[in-house]
């Protein structure tokens, strides 16, 4: 038995696929196919969140050294009020790094639910919903692995793994 992919929930092998302790033998599966559902507008203002955060000290800089040469002080006050903004913009220089890390792991994850279906006996049969892109990409070659391994040719899942009939928003 070769196992493709494995994690807490999901399982998939060469004989069967596993989904929250539900077994689904590769033999008894037909056709594979998933759904891309709608994005969500929570992620997307995380996501705009993160960029004003990033953005958030570098305009306070620039603003800074616009107000020293705007206020015409003394070469002391300006310097000062320029080194401050100038401190404050390389402030952002430690921030960004873990913002970007966020950011970065915000699109692998995705900004929609998805959905992984089969027929299963006859009937179509959800195997997997997650908001995680990169996760069902993974478990879906793995299933895409899986199935072109089981001989039987019934099967089908397309390279795409877009389902042959017309696809209804979920």
């Amino acid at each position: 038995m070769i196992t493709y992919y494995d994690d807490r929930s999901v399982r998939v092998t060469s004989t069967a696929v596993r989904v929250d302790g539900r077994t689904y033998p590769l033999a008894e599966l037909g056709m594979v196919w998933h759904r891309r559902g709608n994005r969500s507008w929570r992620v997307l203002a995380g996501r705009g969140a993160i960029g004003a955060a990033l953005a958030g000290p570098l305009v306070a800089a620039v603003l800074g050294i616009g107000l020293a040469v705007w206020l015409h002080r003394s070469a002391v006050v300006t310097i000062a009020i320029v080194g401050a903004s100038v401190l404050v913009g390389l402030g952002v220089g430690p921030l960004a790094d873990v913002l970007f890390e966020h950011l970065d792991r915000s699109y692998a994850r995705g900004s929609r639910e998805w959905e992984m279906w089969a027929r299963w006996r006859g009937q179509p049969v959800r195997l997997l919903r997650t908001g995680d892109a990169l996760r069902f990409g993974q478990i879906y070659r793995a299933v895409q692995r899986a199935m072109e391994g089981a001989p039987a040719a019934q099967k089908a899942i397309g390279s795409s793994g877009s389902n042959p009939r017309p696809r209804s928003r979920p």
